[in-house]
């Protein structure tokens, strides 16, 4: 199982951590709140392609999204893109909806909007490489043990149609 490969990255990096199951969620609220965390606390980690073979895992809060310009200025590249989920999985080991930089089969490096590096004790829900799973940890714990690099590469996410 794939969220185990997850549990044992965390328990390597010595990281306080709970693992949730749940339902597949209709919407972030939905899935916020089977987590037990906040909307904004809730964080999607996307596979972003540098280059042929050169990914960087980024790490966006629930009702953000990536601001492509923010984040090639802030990784000093002119291209970039969301690689097909066939490539994301070879370059993680993780399904695209479960990737987490925890336990990734090749440690990419991290990079964190700057929202989730706030106050002490703020407790942050990604994915634990499963459908289904989860994994919540503290989050200025987790920047620090994944090294990320942490920046404004985000803006509000346009509010969802009706």
């Amino acid at each position: 199982m794939s969220h185990e490969r997850a549990r044992a990255a965390l328990e390597a990096l010595g990281l306080d951590h709970h693992i949730t199951s749940h339902e597949r969620a209709g919407s972030l609220a939905q899935a916020a709140a089977e987590r037990g965390v906040s909307e904004c606390d809730l964080v999607k980690t996307l596979v972003i392609r540098r280059s042929k073979g050169d990914y960087v895992f980024v790490l966006v809060p629930g009702g953000r999204e990536i601001s492509w310009p923010k984040l090639r200025k802030t990784l000093g590249a002119n291209r970039l893109s969301m690689p097909s989920a066939e490539v994301a999985f070879t370059a993680t080991g993780y399904q695209r909806g479960t990737i987490t930089p925890f336990g990734a089969t090749t440690p990419w490096p991290v990079v964190a909007d700057e929202s989730l590096a706030g106050s002490a004790g703020r407790r942050i829900s990604l994915g634990a490489g499963e459908h289904g799973k989860a994994v919540t940890v503290l989050a200025t714990d987790a920047l620090k043990a994944l090294d990320a690099l942490v920046a404004d590469v985000t803006v509000p996410a346009p509010p969802p149609e009706k």
